[in-house]
């Protein structure tokens, strides 16, 4: 940021008054512009034991595979955002579950939010965002060609749950800028 979007006099970088971290601090109008994370929402969605996946058609990882996922609008809510989500990339109506998982993507100043969900009839079809879309069993999984690493985190923590009969909640951090997948199976 070089210019306040407030009044248009340059931006310095330094800690304000009162604060800890170095901010950007407009020198005429002394508004202090925070940057804070961004919200990503999603969810995995199953149809009798098949989980549906998007092949991306947009930066950043163009082609490869990912759930139904996207920045959280204003005025809605997290589960109303993954359901949107996948009403644009797949055009599937799901019904939202319970949190599946908690994602910290720290390198990229982002927090995923995903959820457990239903497809309840398998209608489907490539949305915008996506090049195809399907149900895929477990074993079908492109797990090489997973996206990002919170997809491939919530893929993995869902399946486990499911194959345990829990509900539970996961959480980690990632900070690293390019995916690493590792072998499965």
């Amino acid at each position: 940021m070089n210019f306040c979007p407030n009044c248009g006099q340059p931006v310095a970088v330094m800690v304000p008054e009162g604060d800890h971290l170095p901010r950007h601090v407009c020198a005429a109008c002394a508004l202090v512009h925070y940057q804070n994370p961004k919200i990503i929402v999603g969810c995995v969605p199953e149809h009798d034991g098949r989980i549906l996946l998007c092949r991306r058609a947009i930066e950043p990882r163009l082609g490869f595979w990912t759930i139904p996922a996207g920045f959280m609008e204003n005025d809605e809510t997290l589960q109303q955002g993954a359901a949107r989500e996948s009403l644009e990339e797949a055009l599937a109506e799901v019904e939202i579950g319970s949190p599946l998982a908690i994602v910290h993507v720290l390198h990229a100043h982002q927090v995923h939010v995903m959820f457990r969900a239903r497809l309840a009839q398998p209608r489907f079809g490539v949305g915008a965002e996506s090049l195809e879309v399907g149900l895929y069993r477990p074993e079908e999984i492109p797990w090489r060609e997973i996206a990002f690493p919170s997809v491939e985190f919530a893929l993995e923590r869902y399946l486990d749950d499911r194959e345990a009969g829990r509900d539970a909640l996961h959480f980690t951090a990632i900070d690293r800028r390019l995916p690493r997948h590792r072998e499965l199976g």
